[in-house]
């Protein structure tokens, strides 16, 4: 048998850089209560959620993405020249073909690097991180950036009553790249296709452009049957995730979850047991949800605000449309 040539040595991985994009309109929960006939009180109760934040026309999912992965790199101190490989995790970069990750890497100033884009709604990044760690540890990458980017608002119905609250636009992204020991645990991943009707879009693109007057592309959500079976099927995977990582929730500094809902959250945490002492993400509250690029956001916030520093350990964990999940534990940079 012929033998080939080996590719580059392989090395542990870890999140070397964090950067953040934030749409640019804050929005409180004031300017949406009249279309869906509802209250701030009822949206906070029901979310969590105080206000969001809506991209302006001119903050695209290209834009948002750059000016995310631009400040992972500079965290990291990596230049743009550097990376090998740039994965786009979203559901809203509504141009089907061709993806947006090229695009994205030639504004930043990459050299040809391979450019995709991930289609796993809110677990899209997570997924994302899983690809580039182990692009790095087989040597196919030295430095990777994975972006969670989402302008939800152009597939949200502002007067659905079960979903207008909910979504908002933003980018969150990292570097990841080689280190002397592994920063990123095994990932637990997987999908329940059996529910995949319960957040989908409304109509698929044939539906909509065959109409007479086009429409009904937007976001439709079965709200409580994505609450049942997040809070309780999603507390097993982050336990998983900690075992495969050989820790215990008392070795763990932060909760990082899809910024879905905090009651999921709460509920997340109360099945998983987590002291006192786990610093939980609840960047919802003034970000809204933003599917993919909930959890990187959710994750700079921490590190922005001081409850996560250099060397903890942070459980990430994202769930949604398909049903696609997948969490990891990692190491903060």
């Amino acid at each position: 048998m012929t033998r080939l040539a080996e590719g580059r040595a392989g090395s542990p991985a870890s999140i070397l850089g964090i950067g953040a994009y934030r749409g640019s309109q804050v929005v409180p929960n004031a300017d949406l209560v009249e279309a869906i006939d509802s209250s701030d009180e009822w949206i906070q109760q029901r979310s969590g959620i105080r206000e969001r934040r809506f991209a302006t026309p001119e903050e695209t999912v290209q834009l948002m993405s750059v000016r995310a992965c631009q400040e992972a790199l500079d965290a990291a101190g990596i230049e743009a020249r550097q990376v090998d490989a740039v994965i786009v995790a979203t559901i809203s970069h509504l141009m089907q073909l061709p993806a947006v990750a090229p695009a994205v890497a030639t504004e930043l100033g990459c050299d040809q690097p391979v450019a995709f884009d991930v289609s796993a709604a809110c677990a899209g990044f997570c997924h994302g991180v899983t690809l580039a760690a182990d692009m790095v540890r087989a040597g196919s990458a030295t430095y990777a950036l994975v972006v969670g980017v989402e302008r939800l608002t152009d597939l949200l119905d502002l007067e659905d009553r079960g979903t207008a609250f909910i979504f908002a636009d933003g980018a969150g992204a990292v570097v990841i790249g080689p280190s002397e020991t592994s920063g990123i645990g095994p990932v637990v991943w997987g999908s329940d296709g059996e529910h995949f009707d319960y957040i989908r879009q409304r109509e698929d693109w044939q539906d909509v452009l065959s109409a007479e007057q086009p429409g009904g592309h937007f976001i439709t959500m079965q709200g409580s049957a994505v609450f049942r079976w997040a809070s309780f099927s999603m507390a097993k995977v982050g336990l998983e995730a900690l075992d495969r990582a050989g820790i215990g929730v008392d070795d763990l500094d932060c909760f990082v979850p899809h910024q879905a809902n905090m009651r999921i959250t709460d509920a997340m945490a109360r099945a998983m047991k987590l002291p006192a002492s786990v610093k939980i993400a609840r960047d919802i509250a003034v970000q809204g949800n933003t599917s993919a690029a909930s959890v990187p956001l959710a994750l700079h916030r921490m590190v922005a605000d001081g409850d996560a520093v250099s060397g903890d350990l942070a459980l990430l964990i994202a769930f949604g449309a398909g049903l696609a999940y997948a969490a990891q534990v990692v190491v903060i940079p």
